[in-house]
C-alpha cells in the first residue's frame, strides 16, 4: 500500500537559524526535528513556510527575515530564490568562500581524520558572467505563450520563467529571452529540449539537440540570430558524434594558458572547466605546488585534453597524462602537437577499471597529478606508492570523496596532507572544488 504523502502545515513558524549547510540552505529544529530553510543564514531569525515534510526532516523556505544576518547581501538576480541555478546569492562572495574552506575542514577531520599542516588562500576570480559551459532547458510552455530557455527551478522539474542569467557568460546571459523568441519561431519548437553552451577565449557556441529535422527557414532564422548576435550555431539529433556546426557556422573553440604560451582547442561538447578566469589561476597553483623540477617524471590522471599535463611539460622532464575519454586524448595529444610539446604521451584507459596491462604502470613518477570525477580516485591511490610518487596533488570536485581518499593517502599509504584549499569554480552555488598536496617522505 502506498504510503500517503503528508501535506505540509500552512502556518507560518519563526527560528532562528542554526548553521548553514553545505548545500547553501539554513537549518533549524523544530520541536527536536530537523528543518531545511531555503534562503535562510546562520545567526538569522526568519519567518518559514513547510514546503515538504519528511520522516527524519523537513524542509522549508523563508517568508520574511525579522533579523537579518550581518553578511546577508541583496541578490543580484531577479530570479533568485525561484532559479535552481543558484542556491548563495544572498550571501556575501566573501562569505561563500570562507563557509567552503570551513566546510572543507569539516570533511576532513570527520571523514578523512586528517588536518593540512597550512591552508592555502581560497582562489577566487569573477563573481558574475564566468560561466562558459552549461546545459540549458528549452520548453515551449502554452500558458505563457512563448519559449523558455534556462535553468530549472529550485524545487521543481519546471523550466524558470529567466529574462536574464547574472552567472552566464554575458554573450548568452543576457540574450536568454531573444534565444526563446528565436526559438519560438521555428517550425520544430516543440522538438528542441536543450541548448548547450560552450565558450572558450572566442566566440559562443550554442548546440541545439533536435529531434526533428530542421526547415530551410528554420535555418535562416538561426544564421540570420547568429550574425546579429555573434554567437554560432551547431545541432545535435543523437549523440555527440552527430555534433556538427550549421553552414558557414564552424568556429575553433579554444582557451589560453598566456603564462605558458599555451593554446588548447576543444569541441563543444568536451569537458572543459566552466570559468576560465579561476581555471588559469588553479593552474599556477598546482605548478607551484608541486614544484617539478627539469629532471623529474610527471603522472596525470583524468588529464582531459592536457589542461594540466601541458603547462607540467613545460616544467618536466616527461609527462604521462591518462584519460577515460579517448576523444579527450586524441584532444590532448593535438593540443601537445599543436604547441610544440614532445615530451608529454598520453593514454586512453578505464581508470575505474582493471589497470595491470597499461605501459604506463611499468615507469617511475616523481609526481603526480589527480583532477577525478565526483566519483574520487580511490581505487587508484594504492599504485601511487609503487610508482615511486613522491609528490602528488589531488583536484577534487567532490570534498567528501577528498576527505575519504586523503584518509586513505595518509592514514594507509604514508602521505602527508601538507597544503589544502579551496577555489571558487562556481561562486554562489554551494558547489565546491578544492585542491590538497600530499607528500610521502623517503624513509
Amino acid at each position: 500500500m502506498t504510503r500517503k504523502r503528508k501535506q505540509p502545515p500552512a502556518e507560518l513558524v519563526e527560528a532562528e537559524i542554526e548553521s548553514l549547510t553545505h548545500e547553501g540552505r539554513g537549518l533549524t529544529h523544530i520541536d527536536g526535528k530537523t528543518v531545511f530553510v531555503d534562503g535562510a543564514l546562520a545567526g538569522e531569525r526568519v519567518r518559514f513556510r513547510y514546503t515538504r515534510i519528511q520522516r527524519r526532516f523537513d524542509e522549508a523556505t523563508v517568508i520574511d527575515v525579522l533579523r537579518a544576518a550581518p553578511n546577508r547581501v541583496a541578490p543580484k538576480c531577479p530570479h533568485f530564490g525561484i532559479c535552481g541555478g543558484c542556491s548563495l546569492q544572498h550571501l556575501d562572495a566573501t562569505a561563500q568562500i570562507q563557509i567552503k574552506q570551513a566546510s572543507l575542514a569539516d570533511l576532513f577531520t570527520r571523514i578523512g581524520k586528517v588536518t593540512p599542516m597550512r591552508w592555502l588562500e581560497p582562489l577566487v576570480a569573477n563573481h558574475w558572467g564566468y560561466r562558459r559551459k552549461a546545459r540549458l532547458g528549452v520548453r515551449h510552455v502554452l500558458k505563457k505563450g512563448r519559449t523558455l530557455v534556462g535553468f530549472r527551478e529550485r524545487s521543481s522539474g519546471y523550466l524558470a520563467d529567466l529574462t536574464r542569467c547574472e552567472v552566464l557568460h554575458p554573450l548568452v546571459g543576457e540574450r536568454l529571452l531573444a534565444l526563446g523568441t528565436l526559438l519560438d519561431g521555428l517550425s520544430i519548437r516543440d522538438q528542441v529540449p536543450q541548448l548547450e553552451v560552450a565558450i572558450g577565449d572566442g566566440p559562443a557556441v550554442l548546440v541545439l539537440r533536435i529531434m526533428q529535422p530542421l526547415t530551410a527557414a528554420d535555418i535562416e532564422m538561426l544564421l540570420a540570430f547568429a550574425e546579429r548576435e555573434g554567437v554560432h550555431f551547431y545541432v545535435q539529433d543523437g549523440g555527440v558524434d552527430t555534433i556538427r556546426p550549421l553552414p558557414n557556422q564552424a568556429v575553433d573553440l579554444h582557451y589560453k594558458l598566456p603564462q605558458h604560451a599555451l593554446r588548447l582547442d576543444f569541441e563543444p561538447h568536451d569537458f572543459t572547466q566552466v570559468n576560465l578566469e579561476l581555471n588559469r589561476l588553479m593552474v599556477e597553483r598546482a605548478l607551484a605546488l608541486l614544484d617539478v623540477q627539469p629532471d623529474e617524471t610527471v603522472l596525470d590522471l583524468f588529464c582531459g585534453l592536457g589542461n594540466f599535463t601541458l603547462p607540467l611539460a613545460r616544467q618536466a622532464a616527461t609527462v604521462v597524462g591518462v584519460e577515460g575519454d579517448a576523444g579527450l586524448v586524441a584532444r590532448a595529444q593535438a593540443n601537445a602537437q599543436r604547441n610544440g610539446i614532445a615530451n608529454a604521451r598520453f593514454y586512453a584507459a578505464n581508470l575505474d577499471g582493471d589497470l595491470d596491462q597499461q605501459p604506463w604502470l611499468r615507469e617511475h613518477f616523481h609526481v603526480a597529478l589527480l583532477d577525478p570525477p565526483r566519483s574520487g580516485a580511490l581505487a587508484l591511490l594504492d599504485v601511487l606508492p609503487r610508482l615511486g610518487v613522491k609528490r602528488l596533488l589531488y583536484v577534487s570536485c567532490n570534498p567528501a570523496t577528498l576527505a575519504r581518499d586523503a584518509d586513505h593517502l595518509v592514514n594507509r599509504l604514508g602521505y602527508e596532507l601538507q597544503a589544502a584549499g579551496v577555489m571558487d569554480m562556481f561562486p554562489h552555488t554551494a558547489h565546491v572544488e578544492s585542491m590538497a598536496l600530499f607528500v610521502r617522505s623517503s624513509k
